[in-house]
């Protein structure tokens, strides 16, 4: 019955993502039910608002050591925000062999107590490594190094995506799964298909009492609050601010194949919604 339910999920997640096309739908007409849509950015104007949104800068870590905020890695396409993963190029000013763009809110715009949904398209390559996750408020510096708040702040990672996998990993972090090592009670990670060459919603969910991850509109799996003697198993329930980022190579994705970049990540939205009163 197990695997039954996981294949029909399956083949609905398939059909309700829209194959290679932008959505042409906007404000009411597709949200979730129960829910109502309190923010969006659709990326149709040529410029991100900054008021919302930064470049990610350099790091240490794999998903930030090639991040760049030099304006080839982003443009906006056809109502997408497009973030572009490239090998290094004379007159950079740089030294790493990659480059990447990535944005987030951080220290500009929390989200909790709501639906978090991305709407994005990844263009596969080996070694790519396009994430949208999100981090507790005050879990990273604007100079994107990490402080020691991490991992016991909780970290939510509504996709990633290896390669050209036709998976994406959703995953939850925190001091209970890491430092812990508490991974299976309850579950912290599952896998689900996604359309590989088309447009996919990921989402999370967040509640006081769990978290709810989803790609298509499909429940991926729930991650709840439990009674546990360890602490940091649910740290969720606080403002977390959002990244999106075209990450290249590290030790999970592998090595990059130079004849496979440039690499692209196109967000066509970005939405939250509250529940419905």
């Amino acid at each position: 019955m197990k695997k039954l339910a996981w294949i029909a999920a399956a083949a609905l997640a398939m059909m309700t993502s829209c194959a290679g096309g932008k959505s042409e739908a906007s404000g009411a007409e597709d949200v979730p039910e129960g829910w109502t849509l309190v923010w969006e950015d659709d990326f149709d104007t040529p410029e991100t608002d900054t008021a919302v949104w930064s470049r990610i800068d350099r790091g240490t870590a794999d998903w930030n050591n090639y991040m760049s905020k030099l304006d080839t890695l982003y443009s906006w396409r056809d109502g997408n925000l497009v973030l572009r993963g490239i090998a290094n190029f004379e007159g950079s000013g740089d030294s790493v062999p990659y480059l990447t763009g990535g944005v987030w809110t951080n220290g500009r715009k929390n989200f909790s107590r709501g639906r978090v949904e991305v709407r994005a398209k990844l263009q596969g390559a080996r070694g790519a490594w396009p994430a949208i996750w999100m981090l507790p408020d005050g879990a990273h510096r604007p100079d994107g190094t990490s402080n020691p708040v991490w991992p016991d702040g909780g970290e939510i990672d509504i996709m990633e995506r290896l390669n050209s996998d036709s998976i994406a990993y959703q995953t939850i972090h925190s001091k209970y799964t890491l430092t812990h090592g508490i991974k299976d009670n309850p579950r912290s990670g599952y896998t689900a298909p996604i359309d590989p060459d088309g447009y996919n919603d990921y989402a999370v969910e967040m509640y006081a009492d769990s978290l709810r991850l989803l790609i298509n509109n499909v429940v991926t799996f729930t991650y709840p609050r439990i009674e546990t003697e360890l602490d940091g198993q649910f740290p969720f329930d606080a403002p977390f601010y959002l990244l999106i980022d075209m990450q290249l190579g590290g030790g999970w994705v592998g090595e990059v194949d130079p004849a496979d970049v440039p690499v692209e990540m196109l967000i066509d939205r970005v939405r939250f919604y509250q529940p419905t009163k």
